[in-house]
């Protein structure tokens, strides 16, 4: 993210399994199994839930590793599916990815660049599995155009953090971008929506969705808004994003909520700005850059998330995930994050 972040993660993220910490508690005749936050190192954690294996997605070393576990709160079988190549475009710098399951393919998409600092060159890319296995190979399917000429190629723009929405029979991605390329990666960051044509080409011109100018999304050295992710409640549509700087405690989320589900999602008035909606406090700093899951069971929804490890500047992270709620008016209710050490139960459903 506005990631001067590129700390390096070790290989050991690859070859590593759950690293979360588990006790029992006796309740009467019951035993409850805990765990404890954070659950390993890392950020931008993208998890997904496909049938009854939780799919989790994230960045080391330029490349891109995948996760299959029947738990939330465990990596499981790891496979690595792709390395950056040694030129082109996407050849450093290796960001965030996300992975979709979209008429029987896995799509991951992932920013990259040709090099960095300063990180100024950033693109969207995607990957396509080439059967329904999450393990499958993968194919490069080139760089998304995200600018404001689609016919003219060499007019795209810095473009990170794409996540891709379904509705009404649509398929749009949504990301941070800039308004025009820059020279410098101290550059204020908008979130962008477009239509796609299909999961590998985007539909016409974007369209902003949203600028960092609220009180609590300002503030700072570099006002940003990224990291937008989809969350839905029967037909309430949320992107909950990432604002403020990443690198700092001050890193929060804010929401978007379209309007009319059965409107213009290209239309930046149905969108209705809230927030912030989860953030830090005086043991948890900085959190940010999350996806949503149900339990086992679909009782339960959780948020997963990054935090910073400490109160200095900089981007040593890990991953968190806890259960949130619903208000009465069908928005969520995140709560607070919890502190390291707390013990939370695991997600209802999930094997002891």
């Amino acid at each position: 993210m506005m990631k001067l972040k590129i700390s390096v993660l070790t290989l050991l993220l690859i070859v590593s399994f759950a690293r979360c910490s588990k006790s029992e508690t006796i309740t009467g005749d019951k035993t409850i199994k805990t765990f404890t936050n954070p659950v390993w190192d890392g950020a931008d954690p993208w998890m997904v839930k496909q049938g009854n294996d939780y799919i989790y997605c994230y960045s080391v070393n330029n490349s891109i590793v995948l996760s299959k576990s029947q738990k939330m709160t465990q990596k499981g079988e790891l496979k690595n599916i792709w390395t950056a190549p040694a030129t082109g475009w996407n050849r450093s710098c290796v960001w965030a990815p996300e992975i979709h399951f979209i008429s029987n393919r896995w799509y991951v998409y992932y920013a990259a660049g040709v090099s960095g600092p300063p990180f100024i060159h950033q693109r969207t890319g995607v990957l396509r599995s080439k059967t329904e296995d999450v393990f499958s190979d993968y194919e490069d399917m080139g760089v998304l155009y995200t600018g404001d000429n689609p016919a003219d190629p060499s007019t795209n723009v810095w473009a990170i953090d794409m996540t891709i929405i379904e509705h009404k029979n649509k398929l749009y991605a949504i990301w941070s971008g800039w308004i025009k390329q820059e020279t410098t990666d101290a550059t204020q960051q908008h979130l962008y929506i477009s239509e796609m044509e299909n999961p590998y080409t985007m539909k016409g011109k974007r369209v902003k969705l949203s600028s960092p100018v609220e009180s609590w999304e300002t503030g700072g050295p570099l006002n940003l808004n990224e990291g937008p992710e989809i969350l839905k409640n029967g037909d309430k549509v949320f992107v909950v994003y990432s604002c403020r700087e990443s690198w700092l405690v001050e890193y929060r989320q804010g929401m978007l909520q379209l309007i009319n589900p059965d409107g213009n999602l290209l239309d930046q008035a149905n969108w209705k700005k809230s927030g912030p909606v989860f953030q830090g406090n005086s043991q948890v700093y900085g959190v940010g850059h999350c996806s949503f899951v149900k339990s086992p069971d679909n009782t339960e929804d959780w948020i997963i998330y990054h935090s910073k490890k400490s109160t200095t500047s900089g981007w040593e992270r890990n991953v968190r995930m806890q259960p949130f709620t619903w208000n009465s008016d069908e928005t969520p209710n995140f709560g607070n994050p919890q502190p390291v050490g707390k013990a939370l139960n695991i997600p209802s459903g999930q094997a002891k």
